[in-house]
């Protein structure tokens, strides 16, 4: 069904680019709506937006990007929720500067369902990948739909363990959705768009420009209950979303890890702020009144330590060097080295850049 006259006239004000989100919510407050903004005058426009924003109203959008979403709309997977329509997100109307206009692929219902943001760092260290994926697969099966930035490491692990769950997953973007950023992520993103929803504010063709990210942050938690961030250094973009999440009223919670970790200095701060630390998923949903599945699991650090493994109990959870590893464990580097593959090869021990070694914790 081709778009109605209304959707039409939200589309040809949110593609013009000088009206800026800010502008567009003035002028919707004064006018009502774009077919009256677009009907109002020159004069009455001006007394609430610069000259020049004036004019590209008067002017209209580049037509060849209207057409671009137009056809974008011919597909039934595509829509797009306006900041008047009775599906936009509830939770987002809450917030201070709502996206006048959401583009949305895939299953636009959940944008609706309650929700927890689970971010961290891209760089992500295989226990943090795990601790993701175990968490999200956990809040998805108690009912929350688990909302993250599409971004490597731990935004990945997110959705792919809440896709694995009961309410599936709803990516963020900081581009067009024409556009999937990081490339590598595009089997992730072409799994939530069949099995979940991507969501972005920006029109199609918007490249990946820095100054778009931390928008898309205030909007991943804005449509969610909560924030959980898993592993954040301390200058990690997982903490503007924690900074989003404690300003428009939702929780946050965090994962506590080694104090000699870089990526567990970013928690520690949070925690140290106010943050929940968590240790179980249990722990987010007791905050919420949300009744315990029984798949639920806590880890156990004791599960996991075969008996003819002593070496494990020398490491600790905190990377560590071989050479370390050697005096603690009064080993020499060949029986070290051994020992270690064959716990890399059980999944009980990852590798690490810098030649260093940690323990993975097991659920």
């Amino acid at each position: 069904m081709p778009p109605d006259t209304e959707l039409r006239a939200w589309l040809g004000l949110s593609l013009t680019e000088e009206l800026t989100p800010a502008t567009f919510r003035k002028l919707l407050t004064a006018f009502g709506g774009p077919e009256e903004i677009r009907a109002a005058s020159s004069e009455a426009l001006s007394r609430l937006a610069p000259d020049k924003v004036v004019s590209a109203i008067r002017r209209g959008p580049d037509l060849q990007r209207f057409e671009t979403v137009l056809r974008w709309l011919d597909d039934p997977a595509n829509t797009i929720v306006c900041l008047a329509d009775s599906q936009y997100p509830r939770l987002l109307l809450e917030i201070a500067d709502p996206p006048v206009i959401l583009y949305v692929k895939g299953n636009a219902s959940l944008l609706n369902r309650k929700a927890m943001a689970v971010v961290g760092s891209r760089n992500a260290t295989p226990q943090g990948v795990a601790n993701a994926a175990a968490f999200s697969r956990d809040l998805s099966d108690a009912g929350l739909t688990v909302v993250s930035g599409l971004a490597l490491g731990i935004d990945a692990a997110a959705h792919e363990g809440s896709l694995d769950g009961a309410s599936s997953s709803v990516a963020v973007t900081g581009t067009g959705l024409d556009i999937v950023y990081p490339a590598r992520n595009r089997a992730l993103a072409h799994k939530l768009a069949t099995q979940g929803a991507i969501v972005s504010e920006f029109p199609l063709g918007t490249p990946p420009v820095a100054a778009n990210f931390p928008r898309r942050n205030r909007v991943i938690s804005g449509l969610s209950r909560g924030c959980l961030v898993v592993e954040a250094n301390i200058g990690s973009g997982s903490l503007i979303t924690a900074r989003c999440a404690l300003e428009q009223g939702r929780e946050v919670f965090a994962i506590p890890g080694s104090i000699h970790s870089p990526l567990s200095k970013g928690c520690h701060l949070l925690i140290k702020q106010g943050a929940k630390l968590v240790e179980s998923s249990a722990d987010i949903l007791e905050e919420f009144g949300i009744s315990q599945s029984t798949t639920i699991s806590t880890p156990d650090a004791s599960a996991e330590l075969p008996d003819n493994h002593p070496l494990l109990g020398a490491m600790g959870f905190d990377p560590i060097d071989l050479e370390t590893l050697c005096s603690r464990g009064g080993l020499t580097p060949e029986n070290a080295s051994a020992a270690l593959l064959g716990l890399e090869l059980d999944g009980l021990v990852t590798r690490l850049p810098g030649g260093k070694f940690q323990r993975v914790r097991q659920r």
